[in-house]
């Protein structure tokens, strides 16, 4: 309660300053405190423009009077010589619009934040879904419903199981091995879930239609997922995503065989 009134407090101790603010009647270090606290608070920021807009209005109003040239020189020249009247109102309407325009700054980039933010949550759910596919294979007694080491057997076997095709590499001369394959779902999608040997570790790749998975796995990326390093790329309109305990240098090498 203490820290509320303090702050209001000092809130209010710079709604008193905007009028000399924006008549440039602060010093230097008073000016630039009231800058940074126009940078976060919008009703301050809101204030500034509205007093602006009763100066400008103001002046505006003053026009209605059409004094004689000699009484408009004689006043002229006793506020600044050498200077029109307008020109004293350009360091506030300076001040006034790069205020405006940090507020709008602070608006988009709190925009793009909270959609940082919620890319983030789905990438995140998404290594979460892959990661429990592989150890859920891993797991089972069956881990995958077609096994085989022959290309040629295990890629007819998808036929009519899920909604594309895709090509299998020759893995010959390579460390990998091809265990076999199931068809696996992700976000109700049906996609080839091929499962590798390399070393005696476990590798599972996974490939969907590229149509049904977020964009942010559009281009080639490694993230970790629950301690797995998982890899994702797309190629013919398809979403290829590769994840295991290896090395990230496996998973690449095993990815370069598919973009061959």
């Amino acid at each position: 309660m203490r820290r509320d009134m303090s702050e209001r407090v000092g809130h209010e101790a710079y709604l008193g300053k905007l009028d000399a603010y924006l008549d440039g009647e602060l010093n230097t270090e008073q000016t630039r405190e009231l800058d940074e606290h126009l940078r976060g608070c919008s009703e301050c920021t809101a204030e500034v423009l509205v007093r602006v807009q009763w100066k400008r209005a103001t002046r505006l109003a003053g026009q209605r009077f059409s004094p004689d040239a000699m009484f408009r020189e004689r006043i002229q020249k006793r506020i600044s010589p050498g200077k029109p009247f307008w020109w004293h109102w350009r360091p506030a309407l300076a001040l006034a619009t790069a205020a405006l325009l940090l507020l709008v700054s602070a608006q988009v980039i709190n925009r793009q934040m909270v959609g940082d933010k919620v890319r983030l949550a789905q990438a995140s759910k998404l290594n979460g879904e892959l990661a429990d596919l592989h150890v859920a294979t891993l797991a089972s007694v069956n881990p995958v419903d077609v096994v085989s080491t022959d290309r040629h057997n295990v890629k007819p076997w998808f036929a009519g199981k899920i909604p594309f095709t895709f090509d299998l590499p020759d893995l010959t001369g390579t460390p990998f091995e091809l265990v076999g394959g199931k068809v696996s779902y992700l976000d109700q999608s049906p996609g080839a879930h091929l499962l590798f040997r390399v070393r005696k570790h476990q590798i599972s790749m996974f490939i969907f239609q590229a149509k049904d998975q977020p964009v942010d796995f559009a281009r080639a990326q490694e993230a970790n997922a629950q301690s797995f390093h998982l890899e994702s790329w797309q190629q013919n309109g398809l979403q290829y995503f590769v994840i295991s305990d290896v090395a990230p240098e496996d998973l690449r090498l095993l990815e370069n065989l598919f973009r061959k």
